[in-house]
């Protein structure tokens, strides 16, 4: 698997990697699909991205023009100002449904690699025994996201939660000082697709869903203070203006 610094991330982009294809609308409707672009690397080039569902299942499928999963951060040894690489798909689902705060913020299932920490304490992804130490691994979260100035004019970060607040949290949250949830539903990788499937008591808070897909690169804030962890750099917007135009079909 590629691993990427900044800069040499920012190289590729310059240098154009992800081949101008698409997937046909038509075989996918209530989707968000569209051409590669040029300037965007490969594996994080959306092309095609979609959530459906059968029974209490929601399937959250995302396609690109390269290998999906390919590219991840290179560690840099330590927490302050390490990279997160992701796949999202941001949603208009109430963060209540997750065990959130009602209207804390924009809901999205985040798959997401970063060698430098692990968030997933309750899981051993790479079965050696130890639960703390396979955040290299894509593994999927609940994020809740907000624009916070703090990041940069108009770029998104994950809520913080103040010290001394105690809000409503999910049973699987993971003790970081966010509104980020550590679920353990299982990304799967295959050529082209990222797919989580993700299960749901109540699926028809799903079902009324707007979604969109986005790949982007998070950063932890270099004082390990809020904001903890902001969007750095939007690689791609399926719909290219975060409009939630997606439509979840059975």
């Amino acid at each position: 698997m590629r691993h990427l610094s900044t800069t040499a991330f920012f190289l590729a982009l310059a240098t154009g990697l992800s081949p101008a294809s698409a997937h046909d609308p038509e075989k996918h409707p209530g989707g968000i699909a569209g051409a590669g672009k040029v300037g965007v690397v490969a594996a994080f080039d959306i092309i095609h991205t979609r959530i459906t569902t059968e029974g209490n299942v929601a399937t959250f499928h995302m396609a690109v023009s390269g290998r999906a999963g390919k590219t991840r951060p290179s560690a840099s040894g330590k927490l302050a100002g390490s990279q997160v690489f992701s796949y999202v798909w941001p949603t208009s689902i109430d963060p209540w449904e997750i065990g959130f705060e009602r209207g804390s913020g924009i809901l999205a299932l985040a798959v997401t690699a970063h060698p430098d920490f692990d968030d997933t304490p309750l899981y051993d992804e790479n079965g050696d025994g130890r639960r703390d130490n396979d955040g290299d691994l894509w593994h999927s979260h609940w994020v809740v996201l907000k624009p916070n100035e703090a990041c940069g004019a108009g770029a998104l970060g994950v809520v913080d939660i103040p010290e001394g607040q105690k809000p409503r949290l999910p049973k699987t949250w993971p003790g970081l000082p966010i509104l980020i949830d550590s679920p353990g539903w299982s990304p799967k990788f295959d050529g082209q697709v990222v797919e989580v499937k993700v299960g749901f008591d109540d699926i028809g808070v799903v079902a009324a869903a707007g979604f969109d897909g986005v790949t982007a690169g998070l950063r932890v804030n270099a004082s390990v203070h809020a904001p903890l962890l902001c969007v750095a750099d939007v690689f791609k917007v399926a719909s290219g203006d975060l409009s939630l135009p997606g439509k979840v079909k059975p």
